[in-house]
């Protein structure tokens, strides 16, 4: 079938990378890999390839290669190894699978195409990532694949699950495209309805999860090209239960994600991208019943603060057929709140803005962080809906607006006589016959060039200052390298210490939060990381008495503050950092006792939601805390000792 292509500058390095990919041999686009490390081979260089620089990490909103140039995430999702089977009938019956598809527990479309010819396919779409789903029981899924899902890929026989994926991330990265992996299920089946897939720990427990998670981050760090760990799919309600952010239980997703984050980074590669979605669903789709769509709203009272700065990406999914505060369900739990394509194109923005595009256009927050649409879609050929038609232009449209990263859910399917489920963007028959998003009769065809080819930010983004929140709401919260691999400073006490390379400026009065920053300054600590528990006055000099009648933690001269310890509401300890270079004497005291007391032009946000809460200003550190035990105090932080850097 001829194809109608708009070609522009990057959709012509987009067809020289299919032509140069379709020129691999299957052996060389997936040859068996047995071992538990996957090390991408030498390969030719593509122009994709070429035009970024592994590992990939954040600067503000944006994310950058390693070189420091922005790299937009322009992805799609190949799905099929966290399954399609519905859950129920026999497995071997393509009736049984999402849309007639049966992946075979494999990237779908493997039996119809070889990998060579789809990654051409990706190439044409100007693709330049993959979002790749895995379930956890893909990975200890020992049975081969059968021949039969693997007929256009011969050389994958006899594998399992696992190693067809091997093969698949090496095939992607060979060819230049970075691969985020995405922990998409628990169970090898589809998702996303209450289908013991609803949690991270709805069918296994956290420390299983988080012990799969290690095990495949460390079988692909030796390549590079493997940017990304999406730490898990549309957490959503349960029969009896809701997910949460922030209550410390075994339901929160907040500290699930935030601990799991920083075990990744630390234990198995922190050169990883940690990308958190937010919360899909939670209460009761019944009418008169509470109910959300609570997306990534949580995230401007409390947000993520990693051991290593500048790894955060925030997700959000979007469609038409979801809503606000609409389920996407259609009789059983379909509710009268309306759904996106219901909503004006104002109002949709709104919507968006309010459930998650703040979290990228808002500045200089304790919550700025590039945020991935990382899936969206629509019906192609036989969508026929123009409420839907225009839904799918009016977000195209935003997402172009705002510059956003995103990847299109999905990438492959099937067809049959140019007929089947018509989401995805590229189609094979069970002849190998391929139905392509440009052949001429697809109405998605001119708004996906326009999304692709948009004008958006390219080359170099400088580093700008960062601004992190301390939550030790249920525990330690040290965020700090050097100080974990140090001994406990205030043992019994919960800890929150700053990210190596930021310092803290900002308490809470009550709830125990704090704000670090590196702005004005950078890494301020000396390279001996010499630091110093202070539990006393020792340090108050002799006449400087700068909050009389409060007790006062101060640290030494030449010393900053980097975190603090609190039993229950109360104070236990600062922990004060030698500075490499001279500090600033004097300095001012800053009351937060009875209302907010924070510069007029402060960043950094409202790191303590509905408590007091000081904070020096950029041009200051702090270097001590009061608080005080009299009848009707708690012995809570209510002024800062803010002095100036230099």
């Amino acid at each position: 079938m001829g194809r109608t292509h708009v070609r522009s500058p990057l959709l012509a390095a987009a067809a020289a990378l299919a032509t140069l990919v379709a020129l691999l041999t299957p052996a060389a686009a997936a040859a068996p890999v047995r071992t538990a490390a996957v090390t991408a081979a030498a390969a030719p260089a593509t122009p994709l390839a070429a035009s970024w620089t592994p590992p990939l990490s954040t600067r503000g909103r944006w994310i950058v290669d390693a070189d420091g140039n922005r790299f937009k995430l322009r992805s799609g999702n190949w799905h099929g190894a966290s399954g399609t089977w519905n859950g129920s009938g026999d497995v071997a019956d393509p009736a049984n699978h999402h849309a007639g598809e049966d992946s075979g527990r494999m990237p779908l479309g493997l039996d119809r195409a070889p990998i060579a010819e789809i990654l051409a396919g990706f190439g044409e779409l100007g693709i330049n990532s993959v979002r790749l789903p895995f379930s956890d029981e893909m990975i200890h899924d020992t049975a081969p694949v059968t021949d039969a899902s693997v007929a256009a890929n011969p050389q994958l026989r006899g594998r399992t699950p696992l190693e067809v994926y091997d093969a698949v991330v090496r095939a992607l990265t060979d060819a230049g495209f970075a691969v985020i992996l995405n922990n998409h299920t628990n169970t090898t089946r589809w998702c996303c309805g209450v289908d013991g897939n609803e949690r991270w720990n709805a069918s296994q427990s956290t420390a299983a999860w988080e012990t799969d998670w290690l095990f495949m981050v460390r079988r692909y760090r030796d390549n590079p090209r493997v940017v990304g760990a999406d730490l898990y799919n549309e957490v959503r309600r349960s029969v009896l239960d809701d997910p949460n952010w922030g209550l410390g239980d075994d339901h929160d997703w907040f500290a699930a994600s935030q601990h799991l984050g920083d075990r990744i980074l630390q234990e198995a590669d922190p050169d990883l991208l940690i990308i958190v979605e937010g919360i899909n669903w939670t209460g009761l789709p019944i009418d008169g019943f509470p109910h959300d769509r609570p997306t990534l709203e949580p995230v401007q009272r409390l947000s993520h603060t990693l051991v290593r700065s500048g790894k955060l990406v925030y997700s959000a999914h979007f469609y038409g057929y979801t809503g606000p505060r609409h389920s996407g369900a259609t009789g059983i739990g379909e509710t009268h709140d309306p759904r996106y394509s219901d909503l004006s194109r104002d109002d949709l923005y709104a919507e968006l803005r309010r459930q998650a595009f703040y979290v990228p256009s808002t500045p200089d927050q304790h919550f700025t962080a590039p945020l991935w649409i990382s899936e969206f879609g629509v019906g192609g050929r036989d969508e026929t809906s123009e409420r839907t038609r225009a839904w799918f232009a009016n977000f195209t449209d935003f997402l172009i607006q705002t510059d956003a990263d995103f990847a299109y859910w999905p990438l492959v399917g099937w067809h049959e006589n140019r007929r089947g489920n018509g989401w995805a963007l590229l189609h094979w028959d069970a002849a190998g016959h391929r139905m392509g998003l440009y052949d001429g009769d697809d109405w998605r065809a001119d708004a996906w060039t326009r999304l692709i080819t948009a004008p958006g930010r390219t080359g170099r983004v400088d580093p700008v200052p960062r601004w992190s929140m301390l939550s030790p709401d249920h525990g330690d919260f040290v965020q700090s390298l050097r100080l974990r691999a140090r001994p406990d400073w205030d043992s019994g006490a919960r800890k929150a210490a700053c990210p190596d390379g930021q310092r803290l400026v900002g308490v809470a009065h009550t709830g125990n939060r704090g704000l670090c920053t590196d702005t004005g300054a950078g890494d301020l600590w000396a390279a001996s990381g010499a630091y110093e528990a202070v539990t006393d006055e020792r340090y108050v000099a002799s006449g400087g008495d700068w909050a009389s009648g409060y007790t006062k933690y101060q640290c030494p001269q030449g010393d900053f503050m980097v975190g603090y310890a609190v039993r229950g509401a109360a104070v236990s300890s600062v922990l004060c950092a030698v500075a490499r270079t001279s500090l600033g004497t004097g300095g001012r005291t800053v009351w937060f006792d009875r209302g907010d007391n924070r510069p007029a032009s402060a960043k950094g946000g409202d790191f303590a939601y509905g408590n007091y809460k000081g904070q020096c200003a950029d041009g200051e550190y702090a270097a001590g805390l009061a608080f005080t035990g009299r009848i009707g105090s708690s012995r809570t932080p209510d002024a800062l000792y803010c002095r100036p850097l230099t």
